[in-house]
């Protein structure tokens, strides 16, 4: 399969090509697959995975822990990836997913939380210019006005204003994988990715560089 769930380890550099280059580590989990969704039944073509975890205390849900009555090693949380075609999947509903060998050069897309930033104003979320700081302004880092006088009498939707920040789901596509670590399980990707040290990434394998594979 092309698909993984990973642990955010941290960013260090790494030599590369002669020179330095940031790069983030991932500890790569093992996962097992607990579900095949199909179009005709569920409406999408996707499989569910459950990832182990010795680190993480499992939160499941009665529903989810009926499926991993019957597996060897019991995940800790699920995750659900989207694909074209469900012929690919070679592997049996209980059996652990083996990830392929990933080559310097492969392209890799990684979704995952990004860090909680709290209430911010609209400066700092939405990278807005602050009024003056001088002539007796008293506008500073305040909005302003967000809306019309006589029409349409009201504030449009999805205007940019103050609120909380951070803690949606962030994806970065097409990030070069560096490094691959098979025996600890180890990814190194050029760039940074969502989330905090800690944090559980999904990714996906969205092209393979061939001529490094010999």
């Amino acid at each position: 399969m092309r698909v993984g769930v990973g642990q955010k380890i941290g960013m260090t550099q790494t030599e590369n090509k002669g020179s330095f280059v940031g790069v983030s580590v991932i500890k790569i989990l093992p996962l097992i697959l607990s579900q095949i969704k199909k179009e005709k039944t569920d409406g999408y073509n996707a499989i569910q995975v459950g990832v182990i975890d010795k680190k993480r205390r499992s939160r499941l849900n009665k529903p989810q822990e009926k499926k991993t009555k019957e597996m060897k090693s019991k995940p800790v949380f699920f995750r659900e990836f989207r694909i074209i075609n469900n012929g690919d999947v070679k592997e049996k509903i209980g059996e652990e997913l083996k990830l392929p060998k990933i080559n310097p050069g492969d392209k890799v897309c990684v979704s995952g939380m990004t860090i909680g930033r709290g209430f911010q104003g609209m400066i700092k979320r939405h990278n807005a210019h602050r009024g003056p700081e001088t002539h007796g302004s008293n506008h500073h880092r305040a909005p302003g006005a967000i809306g019309q006088c006589a029409f349409p009498a009201r504030v449009f939707k999805g205007k940019k204003m103050p609120g909380r920040m951070g803690s949606r789901l962030a994806t970065v596509k097409n990030l070069e994988a560096i490094e691959f670590d098979e025996k600890e399980n180890y990814l190194m990707l050029k760039g940074s990715v969502p989330g905090k040290k800690g944090g559980y990434l999904g990714f996906k394998i969205i092209s393979q560089n061939r001529k490094n594979e010999n």
